[in-house]
């Protein structure tokens, strides 16, 4: 059932809403610093990332294969396609005895305005351990099927929660 668009709540200084985010998304670099543990692990480190901005959705952060531990990642299962950045490939990612299978996911050969990003890859931050976006612990974006990560500097509603699928 189709919803009709929400009020976004108002931001406050040094916040962003996502209502205020582009469709078709915009791809940023970005040099916060970006922080991902698991298994007890951290398996990720870097200031050298993108962040992709949709319209709805908090931001979506892809950081360069070098930035995680060796033996971390492993291609996995599966595929899908983005219409605005195209066929994804998905990554399972191992440490510390955990397992999560197909977690991340980058896009090896995607469309010509996300070619900066191309091999970068992103993790569902409610499969890991734990995120942190310069220091603060990253909240998943809610639903099983996306990936931002919300911080204290942006403000929704958030597509994926209850009731947001006709958006």
């Amino acid at each position: 059932m189709f919803r009709s668009r929400p009020k976004p709540d108002e931001p406050r200084a040094g916040q962003e809403s996502v209502w205020d985010y582009p469709r078709p998304p915009r791809l940023e670099r970005t040099h916060k610093r970006i922080e991902i543990w698991l298994g007890g692990e951290k398996i990720a480190d870097t200031t050298e990332a993108f962040r992709v901005l949709e319209t709805s959705h908090p931001p979506g952060y892809y950081l360069p294969p070098e930035a995680f531990a060796p033996g971390v990642l492993a291609v996995a299962q599966g595929r899908s396609v983005c219409e605005f950045k195209g066929a994804a490939t998905y990554w399972t990612l191992s440490a510390g005895g955990k397992t999560a299978e197909a977690a991340g996911w980058s896009y090896e050969d995607p469309t010509p305005a996300f070619r900066d990003m191309a091999g970068y890859i992103a993790v569902y931050p409610g499969r890991m351990d734990e995120c942190r976006l310069d220091g603060e612990k990253v909240v998943p974006q809610p639903g099983t099927f996306y990936g931002g990560w919300i911080t204290s500097d942006v403000v929704g509603p958030f597509k994926g929660e209850p009731g947001t699928m006709g958006w």
